[in-house]
């Protein structure tokens, strides 16, 4: 058993260092559908877009965040780095899907020694993994008071297998690995940068195969979970409802091919799917709830590829009652090369959001 590898997580117990020390990892996100990389550097208080993109992975290379295919996807991230022209090697990744355990308990409040041994010693009780098999890692929230002597502590436990199989392909191209860190907490962190966690928001990342979700109440995660549903689904059906081609079924989704008599049967697929989408998602707000009555949820932040699915946005907002905006990962953001065009910037935005959550994350290593 031992910490996740090469840094504390999300939650880095690292020195303050000055703009000039700062080192900034290239921000990788391994999806099941595609990788995305970007890159950036301190501009100011805000930071600066060197290089970002994106490229489809093979069907299967990844599947629930685990390596099924490590050599076609090492293929694909050289390819992306050389088209770039990107030559740090320092790389922040995410990880997520069944292979990850999130989970918030409460325990007396202890002093960092003995909290750690605690942690070590009586982990088994809360994650369903042997303990010799994860990568362990956890953060104390503080949310004790004078007249309340516990506090909640954030834990997280990741398979040593699936972590080290990243590590094993990034290693195989020439890349070291500086942060592992999970998507949820990459999400949160490029919302703080651009915007602030002033209001309780629940956080929402659509990609291809799931939906994470990390609920943010007063500057503090408070629930993060992926649900195994994603945009795949409403690809799979179309392709299936009119045989044909997964690149037809594509265009349709996102509207680029024409509808025509088609209409109405998407409309149905979009219902149903989208539906039970919105129930996951109730589902979490309703648990957070539970644990925070009187902490009014203000608002849904979307982000992901499948957010950018026309209408998305209105649906939540009806079947869920809250307000829904999209990420706009790049408000303070600024690109850095007369190569980078805005208008692709603000079509690609919401499916960047992770990966430059992580690019944002400062290393010493």
């Amino acid at each position: 058993m031992g910490s996740l590898p090469l840094a504390k997580n999300k939650f880095p117990k690292l020195k303050l260092l000055s703009a000039k020390q700062q080192q900034f990892p290239i921000g990788l996100d391994i999806g099941s559908h595609s990788i995305k990389i970007c890159q950036v550097a301190k501009s100011g208080n805000d930071f600066k877009l060197l290089s970002l993109g994106s490229a489809k992975l093979p069907e299967g290379a990844v599947e629930d965040g685990i390596l099924q295919e490590p050599e076609e996807v090492a293929k694909i991230i050289t390819y992306l780095l050389k088209n770039l022209k990107v030559k740090e090697k320092k790389v922040a990744i995410s990880i997520s899907g069944y292979s990850v355990i999130v989970k918030k308990i409460n325990l007396s409040v202890m002093e960092e020694k003995v909290l750690d041994e605690y942690i070590q010693t009586e982990v088994g009780q809360y994650i369903p993994f042997d303990i010799e098999d994860v990568y362990l890692d956890y953060q104390d929230l503080h949310t004790n008071t004078e007249e309340y002597d516990r506090t909640d502590i954030m834990l997280v436990a990741a398979k040593k297998e699936v972590v080290d199989g990243y590590l094993s392909m990034l290693q195989s191209v020439g890349l070291k690995v500086v942060i592992v860190d999970i998507g949820g907490f990459a999400l949160e962190n490029i919302y703080d940068a651009n915007y602030s966690l002033d209001e309780n928001v629940a956080l929402v990342d659509i990609g291809a195969t799931k939906m994470s979700i990390n609920i943010v109440s007063q500057g503090i995660s408070v629930l993060a979970r992926d649900v195994v549903v994603g945009s795949r689904q409403l690809t799979d059906q179309i392709q299936n409802r009119f045989g044909i081609s997964i690149d037809e079924a594509e265009g349709l989704k996102m509207g680029y091919e024409p509808v025509e008599e088609k209409q109405k049967d998407l409309d149905e697929i979009y219902a149903n799917t989208c539906t039970q989408w919105a129930l996951e998602l109730k589902k979490a707000i309703d648990l957070y709830y539970t644990n925070n009555p009187d902490m009014t949820l203000n608002k849904i932040i979307l982000s992901g590829g499948g957010s950018r699915i026309q209408g998305l946005d209105q649906f939540f907002a009806e079947e869920i009652g809250l307000q829904v905006e999209q990420l706009d990962p790049f408000v303070k953001i600024k690109g850095g090369s007369k190569n980078i065009d805005q208008s692709y910037l603000n079509y690609i935005g919401p499916e960047m959001a992770i990966a430059l959550g992580l690019a944002i994350r400062p290393s010493e290593l």
